[in-house]
């Protein structure tokens, strides 16, 4: 009976402590680039020793990667591919032991849109993040932008 108690006390601490961790936080804004067209923008602010992976992997059996996800919304186009930038790391990752695409600091994801009307966009991005020994189960962030023609 001991052994069990003690079993589900450091359960609930790892929860605990997975609950207050947070080496991830997230900023977004859209930025007019012409008339009716806006660059949206997802600024991921990563903790030292973290990282947030691309969205684009070439294999599902490693981390989960970074993802957008836009409500429908039949006054925007999404116009492209959602763009990465930042400090980039591309090659071997000894956690997931295959090679891997993440990011460190703070990179920025960029969708660019085309407004057909005043509207207001809404959805959210999926991430995962890692630092070198241990990774946080995937989280959802939801967002919100106003835009105008």
């Amino acid at each position: 009976m001991k052994s069990f108690l003690a079993l589900v006390l450091a359960l609930a601490c790892t929860s605990f402590v997975h609950a207050q961790l947070n080496p991830v936080k997230w900023s977004y804004k859209a930025v007019k680039v012409a008339d009716g067209v806006y660059d949206l923008s997802f600024t991921a602010h990563i903790q030292d020793g973290w990282y947030v992976y691309s969205q684009y992997l070439s294999s599902d059996e490693g981390p989960i990667p970074t993802s957008f996800h836009f409500d429908e919304n039949e006054q925007v186009v999404l116009e492209g591919k959602t763009e990465e930038a930042g400090h980039r790391h591309e090659g071997y990752d000894e956690l997931f032991m295959m090679d891997i695409v993440k990011f460190s600091g703070e990179p920025t994801f960029t969708q660019r849109v085309q407004v057909k009307g005043n509207t207001t966009l809404r959805g959210y991005l999926e991430f995962m993040t890692c630092d070198n020994e241990r990774c946080l189960p995937p989280s959802e962030v939801p967002f919100q932008f106003t835009l105008e023609k």
